[in-house]
């Protein structure tokens, strides 16, 4: 195979395949926790593509996590378990974040996302595993759809911020997302996965637009990634479907807490 028909979007065919698998795993786990993926591709890109500044990193992962939520929540819409008029108007909501946050991310350098990002994510994991570790099964999970009922006005407030983190960090906000709808607003765990993932590919799409405008969107990486992130969104609905919501949301915790220390060790910024 000649050195032109060997390479597939500016990739060896081997390479290629790499990225393709490494989307299934990671768009898998994003669904089955609701967050889209961001947080492991954002270290990958960091630690694999050291000539990438930091606004390249977050604007491929964020295109690769709008891909991966917009599989997702077709299979949640089969699955009958997003509730629309949250999503709708929490949507909306992340609009004006998201563009700031796109704008913002060109101001990081490597180090500064890694201890950010990495301490954003130490906090989340910090907290989700703390209220699963004390609060056992919930009562709520026994809630249909039509019976649940929450504070718009709450969820617009945190959906604002959701929308800024989303686009400055590349991780598409369902870390903060899940977390609110489930510890604030009282919805079941699956049904705060599932509507997290609608709202995360209705949000994306702007902080991906703006990202594409900025030139940061690196798209031979980005479509690799995103083909596998298709089929391991499809995968980890399914998986999400025979999961118990403390199982979800301890391997949460415990693999976003992973993450989190090693980007703040690697950072550089605690010495």
């Amino acid at each position: 195979m000649d050195g032109a028909t060997g390479l597939i979007l500016g990739m060896s065919v081997g390479m290629l395949l790499q990225f393709i698998v490494l989307g299934i795993g990671v768009g898998a786990f994003g669904t089955l926790i609701g967050a889209g993926g961001g947080l492991v591709f954002v270290p990958v890109f960091l630690y694999t593509f050291t000539d990438w500044t930091p606004a390249m990193v977050v604007g491929t992962s964020l295109t690769i996590v709008m891909f991966n939520a917009m599989s997702a929540s077709t299979a949640f819409i089969k699955q009958k378990k997003i509730l629309y008029s949250a999503a709708i108007w929490f949507t909306l909501a992340t609009i004006p974040g998201s563009y700031l946050g796109a704008v913002a991310s060109e101001g990081f350098d490597v180090s500064m996302l890694k201890f950010w990002f990495g301490l954003f994510l130490l906090c989340m994991s910090t907290f989700i595993g703390y209220k699963n570790w004390t609060k056992g099964q919930r009562k709520e999970e026994s809630l249909q759809l039509h019976e649940l009922t929450y504070s718009k006005t709450i969820g617009c407030l945190i959906s604002v911020v959701v929308g800024f983190i989303s686009s400055v960090f590349g991780i598409g906000g369902g870390l903060i997302h899940v977390a609110a709808l489930v510890y604030l607003l009282g919805f079941p765990t699956h049904i705060a996965t599932a509507t997290s993932q609608f709202i995360l590919f209705l949000s994306t799409i702007m902080g991906v637009t703006t990202h594409y405008f900025l030139g940061h969107i690196q798209w031979n990486i980005a479509i690799a990634c995103g083909i596998g992130a298709v089929i391991g969104a499809q995968l980890g609905a399914a998986i999400a479907k025979r999961l118990k919501a403390t199982s979800i949301l301890m391997v949460f915790s415990v693999g976003v807490g992973i993450l989190a220390l090693q980007l703040i060790h690697s950072s550089g910024k605690l010495w």
